[in-house]
């Protein structure tokens, strides 16, 4: 299955009446890793709820490369997920291969397997059977990395995937995202933190409700560009800084 590109011609978004970001155009390229960057209410959040289709532009279109939505998995900032539920990881996890497997289908053993195999990855390993209620916020989403790998899909679409949770998770799930680009995956990631985005992400989109620049990260995030922008908005952190 090859990774999608997905392209914006002039598309304007946003809710109700009010526009969130204005003539986006540019493209993801296939296999490509890139990172959205830009200030809160900046429309980061909201370009990846259109590439999902969530929600529907007010103008403009979206070509996913011919891709079906279904082919494209996405992990939303704010999980709606009851901590309560009495499910275990490895439940979690399995979840993950109900695309393929059908959500009615008893677990086969090349699945169980397969989702061993995703939480060895994340660095969970061990921890199949513990009650979901019990992890800490970064093993939670270690454990949802392990159900993206699950997946198994070609474009892979991550809101703040990074935030609130420690530096070790952080590099560790930043392996997971280059194993995918790796694999020519297509990967784009909303991110704030501007060190991490230069070091590990190619390519990167800046946004404040329009965009300011789109291409190479060394280029489009730039001190030059960043202290710019800062100084008209008022609301740009130039010296961002990775979470502790």
């Amino acid at each position: 299955m090859t990774a999608p590109c997905i392209r914006f011609d002039d598309v304007s978004i946003g809710y109700g009446h009010d526009v969130v970001i204005d003539h986006l155009s540019g493209t993801f390229r296939a296999g490509s890793l890139t990172a959205i960057v830009g200030p809160n209410g900046s429309g980061k959040s909201t370009i990846l709820k259109v590439i999902m289709g969530h929600i529907k532009p007010f103008s403009g279109s979206i070509d996913r490369g011919g891709a079906s939505i279904r082919e494209f998995v996405y992990l939303p900032q704010v999980i709606e997920f009851d901590r309560q539920f009495p499910i275990t990881v490895a439940d979690v996890v399995i979840m993950g291969g109900f695309r393929q497997t059908g959500a009615f289908k008893g677990v086969s053993r090349h699945q169980a397997d397969l989702a061993r195999a995703a939480l060895n990855t994340v660095g969970m390993q061990g921890l199949e059977t513990s009650a979901i209620a019990s992890l800490s916020g970064g093993q939670l989403q270690r454990v949802l990395f392990a159900r993206l790998i699950l997946q198994n899909a070609r474009a892979i679409v991550l809101d703040e995937p990074f935030a609130g949770i420690d530096a070790r998770t952080v590099a560790d799930l930043i392996s997971v995202i280059e194993a995918w680009h790796a694999a020519g995956c297509t990967v784009v990631a909303v991110l704030h933190d501007v060190d991490l985005v230069r070091e590990h992400f190619p390519e990167a989109l800046l946004v404040a409700r329009k965009v300011i620049g789109w291409g190479p990260t060394r280029d489009v995030l730039s001190q030059t560009i960043l202290a710019r922008e800062s100084e008209s908005a008022g609301i740009w952190n130039v010296h961002a800084s990775r979470t502790a």
